[in-house]
């Protein structure tokens, strides 16, 4: 689309795990050439140095329809960036944020991506991931519970590696249970199970263990954690956890 040099623009950017040294330089571009940077504000603190010269609007959990409308206002005639943790795709702004362009219409946009918290979490135990792999949150704040256990239930039976996402809040402290209850239906005790919370931010916690363990350490669970379930292959070495890609069936090595 063709657009007067005059008229705004608008991001969304995936900002990564927290640190900023996980930026995209893309990412950073986009930030450092904003005049706005709207989003949550945990999000905002951990991007702060690259923010320093823009106009940074803040705002909590549960504005993000009003954030969203926001920035696409103000990109009619400014640049602004509105920042989503991870990867904006990954449970993140970028859906609502188009539903809104969509309607606003005539809005210049482009979606940034970021390193999600999977792929941190994944780095810091090794190789869980490889192979096929579901990714599931367990907040029914805007998915019915049913479906969250629906989707549990056929992702642990057709063998995928999962990963949980949100799965404990103050006001929902027994949906993990549950969840593992769902996946140890399908999975053997032994199963590897990684735990990661705040992945590549201060306070890190790295826990590689089993599914039938993992339970022992439910009160370090929380919103900011991210939990691995392995797969049939998996294994566990060194306190990390290998899913192997299938090189071990056509190759000596």
């Amino acid at each position: 689309m063709s657009r007067s040099p005059s008229r705004g623009k608008l991001y969304i950017v995936g900002t990564g795990p927290g640190s900023v040294d996980q930026l995209t330089e893309k990412a950073k571009d986009a930030l450092i050439g904003s005049e706005y940077v709207i989003g949550n504000a945990m999000y905002l603190d951990q991007i702060a140095p690259v923010i320093r010269c823009a106009k940074v609007i803040r705002s909590g959990m549960g504005k993000e329809v009003e954030r969203a409308v926001k920035a696409v206002e103000l990109s009619r005639d400014h640049v602004v960036s509105i920042i989503s943790g991870g990867d904006a795709n990954v449970y993140g702004m970028a859906g609502l944020v188009l539903e809104v362009a969509e309607k606003a219409g005539d809005i210049e946009l482009e979606v940034i991506p970021g390193v999600t918290a999977l792929n941190a979490a994944a780095s810091l135990l090794g190789a869980p991931l490889v192979s096929d792999f579901a990714v599931i949150s367990l907040s029914d704040l805007l998915t019915p519970k049913e479906l969250i256990e629906r989707r549990l239930k056929s992702a642990s039976e057709a063998d995928f590696v999962i990963a949980i996402y949100n799965p404990k809040s103050r006001s929902r402290r027994e949906n993990f249970g549950s969840a593992i209850e769902i996946i140890k239906k399908y999975r053997s005790d032994g199963t590897p199970a990684g735990i990661v919370r705040n992945a590549t931010r201060e306070g890190e916690v790295v826990i590689a263990t089993t599914l039938g363990k993992i339970m022992d350490y439910n009160e370090t669970i929380d919103m900011s954690t991210l939990v691995l379930i392995g797969n049939s292959e998996s294994r566990l070495w060194d306190n990390r956890i290998i899913t192997p890609r299938g090189y071990q069936r056509k190759y000596e090595y």
